[in-house]
């Protein structure tokens, strides 16, 4: 059966549901000529599913600044897309990355996901630099105080895995939004009851902002876990039996992750979530399908 097949199948599942879908996705700067045609070719491919914003991310040290720069300027020059730069408060002073965000409010961009960011590569620890921005939140008041960005800003359904506890992980989300964000977009989880406990806690906390679900489709499972044991996400040992063996059986993969995919945005969907935020991986297929499957087509 082709993924096509197995998304109108699932597809049809999800007809009952009439709530108004929206989408984002996230894209990162391509690293050379054949990561480039990667990229572009998946953001063509996407852009006619009409997305609310795509955001490109930034390297742990900002490694990446000129390259995601590049990224969304050609966004804005050739596309009809809102793209959305991330901004960390790592190895940088606040009056630099005030600069960064005064430059990117005059070239008309006016989205912005900020973040704390990620410790350099050989980094464990997170230090706040001396001159600049501590935290999330202290980065997303100096934005505003450049203009009046819409702000994304990270949420952890499973808690950050540095946070003390789950309810001081949650103040802090509380302190980003209050700060002046407009939405919260989770972290990636593979347990959609995961999520919806973690919608209930926001809301019993007075959390009332937009609480995006992060959805990765998966590619390749080895990489995905790696990810996961970076930012805390759990995964069902269910989910890797399925995968279990099928390191170079890409088609395969591809199906069982476009039916898993599917399946959890449809649990979502049914319980009244209406926004997604996909990490696609600069891989536009697996996406293309669960979106076309959610009702999101050109």
């Amino acid at each position: 059966m082709s993924t096509q097949l197995l998304t109108e199948q699932i597809g049809s599942t999800l007809a009952g549901i009439r709530t108004p879908v929206q989408v984002s996705f996230e894209f990162f700067p391509p690293a050379d000529a054949a990561m480039e045609t990667t990229l572009w070719s998946s953001i063509e491919r996407l852009a006619p599913l009409r997305p609310r914003f795509v955001s490109v991310t930034y390297g742990a040290d900002g490694s990446t600044r000129e390259r995601t720069h590049n990224v969304v300027m050609r966004v804005k020059r050739e596309t009809t897309l809102t793209a959305a730069p991330h901004l960390t408060c790592v190895g940088a002073t606040r009056e630099q990355v005030l600069e960064i965000a005064r430059g990117y409010w005059n070239q008309g961009i006016r989205h912005i996901v900020a973040l704390r960011g990620d410790p350099p590569a050989g980094v464990t620890r997170y230090e706040p630099h001396p001159q600049g921005f501590a935290w999330a939140a202290d980065l997303v008041q100096g934005l505003k105080s450049v203009g009046d960005f819409d702000i994304s800003v990270a949420a952890y359904p499973e808690t950050h895995p540095e946070a003390v506890s789950p309810a001081a992980d949650l103040e802090h989300l509380k302190r980003k939004l209050d700060a002046g964000a407009t939405r919260a977009i989770t972290q990636f989880f593979f347990d959609s009851d995961a999520f919806l406990r973690f919608r209930d806690r926001c809301a019993a906390a007075g959390i009332d902002a937009a609480l995006v679900p992060g959805i990765l489709p998966i590619t390749r499972f080895p990489q995905m876990q790696r990810f996961a044991a970076r930012c805390g996400a759990s995964i069902p040992s269910w989910l890797a039996e399925r995968f279990a063996g099928l390191d170079e059986d890409v088609e395969t993969r591809r199906l069982i992750a476009a039916a898993f995919a599917i399946g959890q945005v449809e649990t979502l969907a049914r319980h009244g979530v209406s926004e997604f935020h996909f990490y696609t991986l600069n891989r536009a297929d697996l996406t293309y399908a669960i979106c076309h499957a959610l009702g999101v087509r050109p």
